[in-house]
């Protein structure tokens, strides 16, 4: 039977750039990349919510983005070459993050610039974003109001899908399997890792970059989230207090930006070539709610059926899960309704006996949420806590609560923990009910 691993990862978030070893050590020093906007747009003064986790400008060597160090001309969509321009004319900036990511990725895995003609038939492209080029949208229709149809650019479209980031790295590295691309809200990152999986394991692919990507911080985004009161307006003067998941206090999710690549492989592919493996994913349940448009039932029935569909897909039992990486956003009800369904889970049959045994954080204190980038940021987090036995912290986590007798499980408080991993879960729940577990074990 085919078995996928993990060989490669590269993230580009807001704790930094220039590869996932800057990120997940300022991660796990508790460092927080939410921050006050109001210097981006003067409409964001206008808003009750004024903060965003933003991936930081600067030079690569310094951990920050400059699309100059990533993007070359010449390459892209075919009508780019009738109109000529940069490839960051050609691609949105949630594009230019994933080519970025895959990059990383790809360099980290031993394999950029590095393939055979015949590897990269077999090696595929499976990257999603929620919501793609916001800025796209807003800005050509206000053009398109003004000047009518001549003022409409001919890359309005090919910036505008979502399938474009994947589509921009396939011709990029002149991989010739799957093209691909997940869309389902918060979930597709984590559905993108999940699906990309398949593929392999049905022997379209032997080689698998998977994730998601994310760039729509913008005045009329923000605005549709605060009319939809999900987002935090506490902390606009204290931004890196604002991300507070299980915590009593908690009032609304942080909108991030950034995105993830994961190398996925085949595993006898990868013991040939002598890869490094960070660890196996074993498991991939998903499940619909079937209950409302953007809130989950209260018990969290959608989440448990995913969690317990992981468990069962890769023949463990909730007793030998070692760390749990919530999809916990800080809000009231989701993170409530999640808890329960993780107690449901672990405290049932084959599982640990007690609620604190069970292990448990939310790094979007930290990197706030991600949207399409958050499944796959906080599955690169789960296969490092299991490659390196220790657990990210949740920041801001002073009284977990609300109510405070069922949040009794071991939440990672505020600081890193050290603890044997063996096998880890990580969670992802989007509008439309949509839900998806991902189950990553130590290679053995």
């Amino acid at each position: 039977m085919r078995r996928v691993v993990v060989t490669g990862l590269g993230a580009i978030t807001p704790l930094g750039v220039a590869g996932i070893r800057r990120t997940w050590q300022r991660l796990l020093a508790g460092h927080c990349g939410i921050v006050n906007i109001l210097d981006r747009d003067e409409r964001i003064a206008q808003l009750p919510c004024r903060i965003a986790a933003v991936v930081p400008m600067g030079k690569k060597v310094d951990g920050g983005w400059d699309p100059s160090e990533w993007l070359a001309p010449g390459v892209g969509f075919s009508i780019s070459r009738i109109i000529g321009g940069a490839d960051d004319r050609r691609m949105a900036l949630f594009s230019q993050y994933a080519i970025a990511a895959a990059e990383e990725a790809l360099g980290d895995a031993g394999l950029l610039g590095n393939m055979s003609e015949e590897q990269k038939d077999m090696a595929g492209v499976c990257i999603g974003s929620g919501i793609g080029s916001l800025d796209d949208v807003y800005n050509t229709s206000v053009t398109y109001e003004k000047g009518g149809y001549k003022k409409v650019s001919p890359l309005f479209v090919p910036r505008l899908l979502i399938n474009m980031a994947a589509g921009h790295i396939t011709m990029k590295h002149g991989f010739r399997g799957p093209n691909h691309a997940a869309s389902t809200a918060c979930t597709t990152g984590a559905h993108a890792l999940g699906d990309a999986s398949r593929f392999i394991l049905h022997s379209d692919a032997t080689i698998m970059l998977a994730g998601g990507s994310e760039s729509c911080i913008h005045p009329l985004s923000l605005s549709g989230f605060c009319r939809a009161k999900s987002l935090c307006t506490a902390h606009n003067s204290t931004p890196h207090l604002s991300s507070r998941p299980f915590d009593s206090l908690r009032s609304g999710f942080v909108m991030g930006e950034g995105a993830g690549v994961v190398v996925l492989e085949e595993l006898k592919h990868a013991k040939a070539r002598g890869a490094r493996i960070y660890a196996e994913l074993k498991g991939y349940g998903l499940s619909g709610d079937a209950h409302h448009m953007t809130a989950p039932p209260e018990d969290g029935a959608g989440a448990e059926r995913a969690m317990r569909a992981a468990l069962r897909n890769a023949g463990v039992e909730p007793r030998r899960v070692g760390y749990i990486n919530a999809h916990a956003t800080s809000t009231v009800l989701g993170d409530r309704a999640e808890n329960r369904a993780i107690k449901s889970v672990m405290l049932g049959q084959g599982g640990v006996e007690r609620a604190g045994l069970v292990n448990i954080s939310s790094t979007k204190g930290a990197v706030g949420h991600l949207l399409g980038a958050a499944g796959v940021v906080e599955a690169i987090f789960s296969i490092l806590a299991v490659k390196e036995n220790v657990l990210p912290p949740t920041l801001n986590l002073d009284h977990p609560g609300d109510p405070p007798e069922e949040f009794d499980c071991n939440y990672v408080p505020k600081a890193a923990q050290e603890k044997d991993v063996d096998v880890a879960l990580t969670n992802s729940f989007g509008f439309g009910g949509t839900n998806a577990s991902l189950c990553f074990a130590k290679y053995e």
